[in-house]
Order: structure tokens, then C-alpha cells, then sequence
């Protein structure tokens, strides 16, 4: 398993009963004393890989508790909450070879608002795009964008509801991130007085407001999808999972392109390429290409920015790049 050991689980912790329980009822794998290595992995929240010695079975474990503190019943809505939408995407067949959606294994109120997931060993996205912002490895990415563009098509075209999509919430987590750029002294006036016009004039076109309601990832990040052999994806972290436009997701993973291309190489043309060999390919598994990727590029624009602008209010990105993040984000949206 990846990650840094740090010990075992005490036999005396209750993580260890809930452990053993899982892998009793839901792995149908019998010890009479299991013993749970520990690994500390990376995430955005408290995120741990355990593998029981004797039998080899390995655990992912999230603990929401740890980012809301005090406030348990948080914790356990949020642990509930991504609980609830894998088993809810995975009704959907998207279970095994090629498309896969992590299964949930169990849930805690009480151990620091604790969800359990399957251990699925893959190739992070996040890797892939490395192999070719640092090695120069463009066939390698390419092949994973088209797994990926399959895995997103299949997951929107299966839980579309027929419903119209509301651009509006698009619209006001556009305003939250802007808040936010604001507080952190990333925009001045000049500037959210631009972004906030040029939301407008994407929230007049129609076409925002015209696909059909999906299911969404909610946070299609390149840390949130794993590859296996050929085009085997499997999706991982659906906190934020929601209904909405397709696009939200294949804009987020445009954007990301861009952001690692801009960040790695310093030019975020060189992520073109990547970019449209993505969009086309999710096009595909419609039955008029042409006409679905002229439909999704022309929304793809705002999308990208909005994931621009979530990158630049982050903490860890210097003033400098972050400036050059929102300065691209308003060139997508004059695409307007």
C-alpha cells in the first residue's frame, strides 16, 4: 500500500471493531485476531490505508471529523452524505471493468466521523499528467484521457434525468469563489467588477441552460481518479457528488490540464492538445460527435475558469501564479 507506516491499530481502539467488522460482514474474510497495519495517506482530509497482517486486505478510511472539529454531526452528515452517493452511482452499473465507482464499506459517527471505502490499487490521475509535464510522456496521457472521457460519458449518460440543467448555482459558486479571491487579497475591485460581468453574460447564453441534469463527480480533480490495465477507471472522493450539467466535471478536468501545463511548463498552450483530445473523445459516445463536442466546448470555457479561479484562492499557490490563474480565467470567460 502507498503510504507512510506509522504503526498498528490498538486492540483496544474502537476503529479496530470497526475494522473487524467490516472485513468480517462486508469481505466475508474470517480472523479470530486481526491485526491492522496503518498508513498515513494524502488527502484533503484525514485519510489512512490499513491492511490487515494475515489476510493481506487492505482498508481506506476517511475521517471528516478531523476537518470540522467539534462539530460531529457534520462530520457524520459529510461521511453519510459520500456514503449514500457511491451506492448511489454504483446502482448504475458502474461497478468492475471499465468503469468503476469505489464501494463503500461502512460509516462512524462516533469514530471521528469515519467512512470506509475499498482499497483500489491504480495509476493516479495526478501520475499520468506527470509523465508528461516532466518526462515528456504525451502517449501515456493521451491513453488516459480517453479511459477517462469514457469513464465521464458513461457515468453522465446513464444518470441523466431527463430534468433541465439550473445554471444558477453555477452561477453563485462562481460569486463564493470570487468572495473568496477578495478576503484573500488575490482581486481588487476592478476585478471582481469584471468577473461578476462577464458571470452575467454566461449566465444570458442559452445554451448554459439547456442540457439535461446528471450526475455529477462534483470534484473530477486529478487526485480523485485511478486507472488500472487498459481502460479501466475507477472513481474515488464523491463528497461533493450533486446533479447538474455535464459539463461541470469535463470543464474541471480541462481545467486542471491547464493548470498543470501552466504550472509545470510554464504555458498553458502546450495543454491544448491534451485539452482537445479530451473533449473529443468524450464526445464520441454521443450519437452525433460533431455536434456534442461543438456543445460542450462552447460551455467548457466557464467551467475552466471557474476551476482556475478555485486553484488561485488556495493557500499554496504563490500571489504571482495565482494572478496569472485569474488573468486566464477572465480570457476563458470573454470567450462569452
Amino acid at each position: 500500500m502507498i503510504g507512510r507506516y506509522v504503526g498498528y491499530v490498538p486492540g483496544h481502539d474502537p476503529l479496530h471493531d470497526f475494522l473487524s467488522r467490516i472485513i468480517s460482514d462486508r469481505m466475508a474474510v474470517r480472523e479470530l485476531q486481526p491485526a491492522f497495519r496503518v498508513f498515513r495517506l494524502s488527502g484533503s482530509n484525514e485519510v489512512y490505508g490499513y491492511e490487515e497482517k494475515a489476510s493481506g486486505i487492505k482498508i481506506i478510511c476517511k475521517f471528516y471529523g478531523s476537518r470540522f472539529g467539534s462539530d460531529q454531526d457534520k462530520a457524520a452528515r459529510m461521511a453519510r452524505q459520500e456514503y449514500e452517493g457511491l451506492k448511489t452511482l454504483r446502482r448504475y452499473n458502474l461497478i468492475g471493468s471499465p468503469h468503476h465507482v469505489i464501494r463503500p464499506l461502512g460509516f462512524s459517527r462516533d469514530i471521528n466521523g469515519v467512512l470506509a471505502v475499498e482499497y483500489y490499487a491504480g495509476e493516479e490521475f495526478s501520475q499520468a499528467i506527470a509523465r508528461a509535464t516532466q518526462h515528456r510522456d504525451d502517449a501515456h496521457l493521451y491513453w488516459r484521457l480517453k479511459a477517462l472521457a469514457y469513464f465521464l460519458a458513461t457515468q453522465h449518460n446513464r444518470t441523466a434525468n431527463g430534468a433541465t440543467v439550473d445554471f444558477d448555482p453555477d452561477c453563485r459558486y462562481f460569486d463564493t469563489l470570487v468572495g473568496r479571491l477578495n478576503r484573500a487579497h488575490r482581486v481588487g475591485q476592478w476585478d471582481i467588477d469584471e468577473l461578476l460581468w462577464l458571470r452575467d453574460r454566461w449566465r444570458d447564453r442559452p445554451q448554459m441552460w439547456q442540457d439535461q441534469q446528471v450526475w455529477l463527480h462534483g470534484d473530477a480533480t486529478p487526485a480523485n481518479f485511478l486507472f488500472g490495465h487498459g481502460m479501466d477507471v475507477a472513481a474515488i472522493d464523491l463528497e461533493r457528488m450533486k446533479r447538474g450539467d455535464r459539463v461541470f466535471d469535463v470543464g474541471r478536468v480541462a481545467g486542471e490540464l491547464q493548470h498543470a501545463f501552466m504550472r509545470a511548463v510554464g504555458d498553458r498552450q502546450a495543454a491544448e492538445p491534451f485539452i482537445g483530445h479530451f473533449l473529443w473523445e468524450y464526445s464520441c459516445h454521443f450519437p452525433d460527435r460533431h455536434r456534442a463536442f461543438e456543445s460542450i466546448t462552447a460551455r467548457a470555457p466557464y467551467y475552466m475558469a471557474l476551476t482556475l479561479l478555485r486553484i488561485a484562492r488556495n493557500d499554496y499557490i504563490g500571489r504571482n501564479y495565482g494572478r496569472r490563474l485569474v488573468t486566464q480565467a477572465k480570457k476563458l470567460l470573454r470567450a462569452a
